[in-house]
């Protein structure tokens, strides 16, 4: 099942159930409001929603029309916790290699995460407002998951009960403003602007065997400017998975329903792939010449993220958005 919040003039959105191949959806006010209020109830409205995606797919949804992604905000348009994290060790490994920095063993046995904003999520076709780009614009695609409530100390077994839908991510970053706050000590704030998630979020049985119950088994399809910038396979090379990362935060306190759980830029040891960040890239660049040449992005720049199933059918929807200077 494939779900989308339409813009409707309140903060939440109104509830879409969308068909498979993204073309038709159907409003459900008559079954649950929004997406938030769906996860809160998760048990009773499900098999209500999966029986309107069931009637989309035959033609006998009443009140059915075109999906378009220009006329949808984010999945969850505004959430109640929002926390990223760095799966993919190997990207964290090149980080400090190109600055000549050791890892500690630990970054491989105890997951890095933080918690960024989450009351103003970007739809996926909206533009990216940015007051300078001095701050060093750059995208970062990664992979979610949306879970209902978890209670603390949830094991990583258990976990897996708890995730309820997947989505795709651009945790956009201003790189230049990130060496500064993190001298402070105290973590990211200015540098993570407001992040963009996919126009659909799916439940796991929609993925099929590309869904092994804690990773997306498919590559991540970036592209800037209309040019592909990378495509990692976002099953391989993540040390973490979605269940080992809810298990590592809810060691000392629980997650509501709704909370969004992210995966950190898609990375892979296998180089010819491509990155999902143009800060990997640079880093890249500077371990092989001894300085970066890809320039962060400018203003006007146009990012897409995708991801496709085997048969090359769009799973998500895109975010394609276009970064502008803010006003």
């Amino acid at each position: 099942m494939k779900l989308a919040s339409l813009r409707n003039g309140s903060r939440d959105g109104q509830l879409l159930v969308v068909s498979r191949d993204l073309t038709r959806a159907v409003a459900v006010p008559h079954v649950v409001p929004n997406l938030q209020a769906a996860l809160d109830d998760w048990a009773r409205v499900l098999p209500r929603l999966e029986q309107m995606a069931l009637d989309l797919e035959d033609g006998r949804a009443p009140g059915s029309f075109p999906f378009q992604a220009t006329q949808v905000l984010a999945p969850l348009p505004r959430a109640h916790h929002w926390v990223d994290g760095s799966a993919y060790v190997n990207h964290v490994e090149l980080v400090r290699k190109a600055r000549g920095a050791e890892m500690p063993p630990s970054f491989w046995t105890d997951p890095l995460v933080y918690q960024g904003g989450s009351d103003d999520f970007l739809p996926p076709t909206a533009d990216v407002p940015v007051p300078s780009e001095e701050f060093g614009i750059d995208l970062e695609a990664e992979v979610a998951v949306i879970t209902d409530d978890v209670p603390m100390g949830t094991a990583a077994a258990d976990a897996r009960g708890h995730i309820k839908l997947v989505m795709l991510v651009n945790d956009w970053s201003l790189r230049n403003l990130i060496p500064g706050e993190l001298a402070k000590g105290f973590g990211f704030y200015q540098s993570k602007p407001a992040t963009s998630f996919s126009p659909v979020a799916v439940t796991p049985d929609e993925l099929g065997d590309a869904w092994d119950g804690g990773k997306v088994l498919l590559p991540l399809v970036s592209h800037i400017n209309g040019q592909l910038f990378g495509r990692p396979e976002a099953g391989v090379d993540m040390t973490f998975d979605f269940p080992r990362l809810i298990e590592h935060v809810t060691r000392t306190r629980r997650l509501g329903a709704g909370a969004v759980v992210g995966s950190g830029t898609v990375s892979n040891y296998d180089r010819s792939r491509g990155s999902s960040c143009l800060a990997e890239r640079r880093m890249l660049e500077q371990v092989e010449h001894g300085r970066a040449t890809t320039p962060f992005l400018s203003f006007g720049d146009r990012v897409r993220i995708e991801m496709f199933d085997r048969e090359g059918r769009s799973i998500f929807g895109a975010i394609d958005q276009k970064v502008v200077p803010a006003r």
